[in-house]
């Protein structure tokens, strides 16, 4: 299953070359995963309010065409990995032109207040319910 959010990029996030900074794009994947996550029933916000920390441990993005102020774009998220302690994401930036702006990638892990690693599926199974029919099948 893949999951669409939509935006249109800021001047402020340009650079002097008037192209998105490349760092905006990480910040774009990070919307779109949160955005997914509230659309699943695991809002980020009351996930940390019951202890749940979702760090990012990794993330890549590949820069295929850029992005200018004003530019309309999707990002397409799915979750490709999931076993309950870490969940990994790939991402798609699409423009309006339908041209594939960036492609990338994020992992994370699940660790409670102290930074301890957490098993979702033992300590907040809601959770992980929500979570693990989301997974992307691929062949």
């Amino acid at each position: 299953m893949s999951f669409s959010y939509k935006r249109t990029a800021n001047y402020y996030e340009t650079d002097q070359m008037g192209v998105v900074h490349h760092s905006n794009h990480i910040r774009y994947f990070e919307e779109a995963r949160i955005a997914f996550m509230n659309s699943i029933g695991c809002n980020v916000r009351e996930m940390e309010d019951n202890g749940i920390i979702i760090p990012n441990v990794d993330a890549y993005a590949r820069y295929l065409s850029p992005i200018r102020f004003g530019d309309e774009i999707e990002v397409i998220v799915r979750l490709t990995k999931f076993n309950g302690a870490v969940m990994e994401y790939s991402y798609e930036i699409l423009r309006k032109d339908g041209e594939t702006a960036a492609t990338g990638h994020t992992l994370h892990c699940f660790v409670d207040r102290d930074f301890k690693p957490m098993a979702l599926k033992k300590k907040h199974p809601q959770y992980y319910e929500r979570t693990k029919p989301q997974v992307e099948k691929t062949e």
